[in-house]
Formats: C-alpha cells, sequence, structure tokens
C-alpha cells in the first residue's frame, strides 16, 4: 500500500515537471531591438552622361627659334620663362659683315646701272646710223645684245642687295608668335650657326591642347555629337579634381590606332589664366549629353551581392527592404540608378552590415563631430538621443565589483 502511494507521487510530481518545461519551451521570443542606421533620400536631378580619359597638355604652337645667319651673338633682350609677344626681339647677331655686303651690293648695282646707260647709248647711235644705212645688220644686233645683257646684269646685282638686306635683318632675331619663353640655349658671346644652331624654345599656352584617347566603342556616339557641334570637355588635375577648365573638343583623328583599338582626340581649352601648362597629366571628361531627372544616391548606399547590386530601402513601418538595383555613372561621390530606387524613397547609408531584409532599423543621425576629427564609419558610431531623465536601455555591466 505504501509503495503504491509513492508510486502516484511520483508520476504526479512528473507531470508537474513535464508542464513546467512545456511551459517554458513554448515562451515568446523578445523582439528584435532596431538596427541603427542612418539613411538619406534618393534624389532626382539632372546629371550628364561622360566619358572619362587621362590626358596630356600641350602648347596649341611650339617654335624651336634657329639663326638663319651666322656669327656672334651680340645682345640678347629677354628672360628665361619671359612672356613674349609676336615680333618682340630676342637676340642680335653681329651685324658688321652683313651691313659690308650691303655696301658692296649697292656699289654693284650702281656699277650695272652705270653700264647699262653707256650701253643703251651706243644701241641708240647704232640704231640712228642703220636708220640712214650708216650701220650695218650685224652692229645693230650686237648692240642690241650688249644692251640686254646690261639690263640683266642691273636685275642680278639689285636681286644681290635684296638678298644682303634679307641676310642683315635676320640678324636681328624676333619671337615669331605670341607665347612663353623657356630657358636659353646659348650666352651672349656664343658664335652661331645658320640653320643649326637651337637659341631658345617659345611655347604658345593660351590657348592650350589636351591630347587623349577614346575606345573604338564609344567613337560612334563622339563623332554624332561632334558633328552638331555640342561636344565640350571637362578638364581638371589629378589632385584638385574639384577645379574644372571647359572647352570645345576640336579634333578626331582620322583612323584607329592599329592594335589599340583606340581614336586620337584633342580639346582646346582658352587658358587665359595660364592656369594648366603644357606637360601636364590632366583627367578628361567628355560630356556626351545630360540625363534629364536621373535618381541619384550616394554611392555608399549600395551593396553588392551574389545576385548583383542593390540597396536597403527604408519603409513607413520602420523596417529593411533589400532592393535589387541597376547602377549608371558616377556622379562624383553618388551614382545614378537606373533601375530599382524612386525618388524620394529613404535608402540606408551606414550600417548595413546589421541589417537583414524585413528586419527593424532605427534611423538616427550622425554624431556631432569637431571640424577635423572625421565622420562616422559604423553605426557604432552614433547615438539614439534619450529623452531627458530617461536612463539608457541595455544589457548590464558585466565584471567589477557586484
Amino acid at each position: 500500500m505504501a509503495v503504491r502511494v509513492i508510486l502516484s507521487g511520483l508520476a504526479a510530481l512528473g507531470m508537474v515537471l513535464a508542464v513546467g518545461c512545456t511551459k517554458k519551451e513554448a515562451a515568446p521570443m523578445p523582439p528584435r531591438p532596431p538596427v541603427p542606421v542612418t539613411a538619406t533620400k534618393a534624389e532626382s536631378r539632372d546629371v550628364p552622361l561622360y566619358i572619362d580619359e587621362i590626358g596630356r597638355t600641350v602648347p596649341s604652337e611650339l617654335v624651336n627659334i634657329t639663326p638663319q645667319v651666322a656669327g656672334q651673338i651680340m645682345s640678347r633682350s629677354f628672360t628665361d620663362g619671359q612672356t613674349l609677344t609676336k615680333g618682340q626681339q630676342l637676340f642680335v647677331i653681329d651685324e658688321r659683315p652683313y651691313q659690308a655686303k650691303v655696301a658692296e651690293a649697292e656699289a654693284n648695282v650702281m656699277q650695272a646701272k652705270a653700264q647699262l646707260e653707256l650701253t643703251q647709248a651706243d644701241y641708240n647711235r647704232i640704231k640712228k646710223a642703220f636708220g640712214v644705212q650708216a650701220a650695218s645688220q650685224e652692229d645693230l644686233d650686237t648692240k642690241q645684245a650688249a644692251l640686254d645683257t646690261s639690263n640683266a646684269q642691273v636685275k642680278v646685282t639689285a636681286a644681290a642687295l635684296d638678298t644682303a638686306k634679307l641676310n642683315l635683318s635676320y640678324c636681328t632675331i624676333s619671337s615669331p608668335i605670341n607665347g612663353r619663353a623657356g630657358q636659353r640655349l646659348v650666352d651672349v658671346g656664343n658664335v652661331v650657326k645658320a640653320n643649326e644652331t637651337n637659341l631658345l624654345t617659345v611655347q604658345n599656352v593660351a590657348p592650350l591642347y589636351v591630347d587623349f584617347t577614346i575606345t573604338e566603342r564609344d567613337l560612334p556616339a563622339v563623332r554624332k555629337l561632334s558633328d552638331a557641334g555640342e561636344l565640350q570637355s571637362l578638364i581638371s588635375l589629378p589632385q584638385t579634381p574639384d577645379v574644372t577648365r571647359t572647352g570645345p573638343l576640336t579634333f578626331i583623328d582620322s583612323s584607329v590606332q592599329p592594335g589599340a583599338g583606340r581614336i586620337r582626340m584633342q580639346a582646346t581649352l582658352p587658358n587665359a589664366d595660364h592656369y594648366l601648362w603644357p606637360g601636364q597629366f590632366v583627367n578628361v571628361r567628355l560630356v556626351l549629353q545630360t540625363l534629364k531627372g536621373a535618381v541619384v544616391v550616394p554611392y555608399a548606399a549600395t551593396q553588392m551581392g551574389q545576385k548583383g547590386a542593390y540597396v536597403y530601402i527604408v519603409k513607413a513601418d520602420s523596417t529593411a527592404e533589400q532592393r535589387p538595383i541597376t547602377m549608371g555613372q558616377r556622379q562624383g561621390l553618388d551614382v545614378v540608378i537606373e533601375k530599382g530606387v524612386d525618388a524620394g524613397e529613404t535608402v540606408i547609408l551606414t550600417g548595413q552590415m546589421s541589417v537583414t531584409p524585413g528586419g527593424p532599423v532605427s534611423v538616427v543621425q550622425p554624431v556631432a563631430l569637431p571640424p577635423g576629427s572625421g565622420a562616422p564609419e559604423s553605426p557604432a558610431d552614433v547615438v539614439t538621443p534619450q529623452p531627458e531623465n530617461t536612463p539608457a536601455t541595455g544589457p548590464a555591466p558585466t565584471g567589477g565589483a557586484q
């Protein structure tokens, strides 16, 4: 009898324990706290469609100054690096030998003219005598030939005089273009050779050319827009990409480069302030057209998964929706979204690593940091404002004194 009572008690105790365990397992899970994220609105604005390339600046005009006559450099009238105007004097070569040549040529002209006068008088006498049959036809022909020779000699000496004067003028060397002088290659006292010795290089940097290439795939669109006269290029230095200069596309090469599949292009910049210098590498953005009303989001909001690019959208119920997207061109720190996001929708900017599709999120503002201290990089660096006199919730601290 006692054994039966004990067994009944144990059975009752087991049922109680079983009921207790069942109730514990069926207890509801606490809701997941919202994930703190930062977010921004997708914008709609006009953006350019463009081709980005690397180019190099070249002068619009470049002249290597060489003397056209030989001699000793007597003077220099410029400083290295000086801005020059067309016709400005640069060097003077010793003029004395060429002045002597001019004087000699002038004397030869005078002599030839005197001989011409004498020959003309002889011809006139023979012609008069021939008219009264006092001279033969042979005598007249001889004097005619002498007269023609004297006329030719006058022309020869006159041409020699012109050459001598031209050589004398070459002793003064002037800049043939507007431009900037390079470093001189000879000094006063050097003897230079005609058409051989390099004296100086002058480059015109206003306007300035920018040489670059594009792929043959982009050529049809560029040619079409270029024929309509609508293509503009934006030029900037790599170290200052926000400072741009604008100039039209002025040259498309006549053939594709063999083996490279690229076509040489050239843009022209006014460069009146000499901001750019020949030989610099520059960023070239060839603007093809303007895309009206494009949807734009920060590039940092985009993520890449196994199925392609996506963003997280904050829905009206404060949950996150994973949205596949088709991205267009970058626009600085932003990117065009061709498909997947509408203007005005809220996209998550930071904190995506902790977000799950359909999970709750809490949009917070970045912590205001002192200038120069940097921007928050993750949700751990942002805080949710708390009402006054309300303690912040969170797990109890561990460790330390109890």
